[in-house]
């Protein structure tokens, strides 16, 4: 009977604790990048107050990944976590200890349910070891969807914030003030875009380079866009050609280029809906059509 209760009151823990760390990964993700550029150039007392009273798990899940990561796994992981979105200096130390507590949980509550089933020793083993896996491998499944969709808004919308700085350009404005005009035209539109280029702007204000602050933009994002941008600018630069020409000449590329990822997605397509039509559209077309006569044929042949 104690076997009984136990086992849906350790998968309900399992489930809270699972619960737990997306709603903290949830909770990160909602600060924006706004508030890192008003905190850097004073930010309200109320904000930073109620930062402060939202950041007590994250400061003990920070501080147990602290203490097992090492500082060259935690600039490669920075680097990753930047890109999917998450700017805070501990977040990479909020990462590791996520991962760890949900490999203890997972470990605990596998052990627990695995335990009193009556499967052989070395399948209540494999089981054990497949569930803590996957409680492993979760952050990273998250880190990554998000680096992709992070990735792939930018990507979108970078040609649409490129023909409107080659507008810009055009009508007689400097590259620093059409950039810009374009940062505050994009934030209705892609907030993610504009707060990369807010902070582009940010690090050009602070005394970097326009091309160093593009190149960290580009490492930011994981766009190759970027990169490529930043080197027809710097070609322009240093030449002297006319940075609206290339400007047009770029933004038509990437729509070129754009348009070809979305015919080679269409392309993609077909082979993927292989699966799925063979799993749940196939077999009821078989039962529809065979179906009847598999019936008739078993009503004609079964004994009187």
């Amino acid at each position: 009977m104690n076997a009984l209760w136990a086992i849906p009151i350790l998968t309900g823990t399992s489930v809270i604790a699972i619960g737990g760390a997306l709603l903290v990964n949830r909770r990160a993700d909602r600060i924006p990048l706004e508030q890192r550029l008003k905190n850097i150039s004073g930010s309200p007392p109320t904000m930073r107050t109620r930062s402060a009273g939202n950041t007590r798990l994250t400061g003990m899940v920070e501080n147990l990944g602290a203490k097992v990561s090492s500082q060259k796994s935690s600039i490669t992981l920075r680097e990753q976590l930047t890109q999917a979105g998450y700017h805070q200096p501990g977040a990479a130390s909020v990462y590791i200890g996520a991962k760890i507590i949900l490999v203890l949980t997972g470990l605990i509550g596998a052990v627990a349910l695995i335990s009193p089933t009556t499967w052989t020793q070395q399948n209540k083993i494999l089981g054990i070891g497949v569930i803590t896996m996957v409680m492993f491998f979760l952050p990273n499944l998250i880190v990554s969807s998000k680096r992709r969709k992070r990735c792939g808004l930018i990507r979108r919308h970078l040609p649409d914030a490129i023909d409107l700085l080659e507008i810009c350009a055009s009508a007689g404005m400097g590259l620093d003030q059409a950039w810009n005009a374009v940062t505050d035209e994009s934030r209705t539109v892609c907030p993610t875009l504009a707060d990369e280029m807010a902070l582009t702007n940010l690090e050009i204000h602070l005394g970097a380079s326009r091309t160093d602050a593009m190149r960290h933009m580009a490492k930011r994002t994981g766009a190759e866009e970027l990169s490529s941008l930043v080197a027809m600018l710097l070609q322009a630069e240093r030449f002297g050609t006319s940075i609206s020409e290339g400007l047009q000449n770029y933004a038509t590329y990437m729509r070129e280029t754009r348009s070809q990822r979305a015919q080679e997605a269409a392309e993609k397509m077909a082979v993927k809906l292989i699966f799925p039509m063979v799993v749940a559209i196939f077999p009821a077309v078989v039962l529809l059509m065979a179906g009847p006569a598999f019936i008739a044929l078993y009503n004609a042949t079964r004994p009187q």
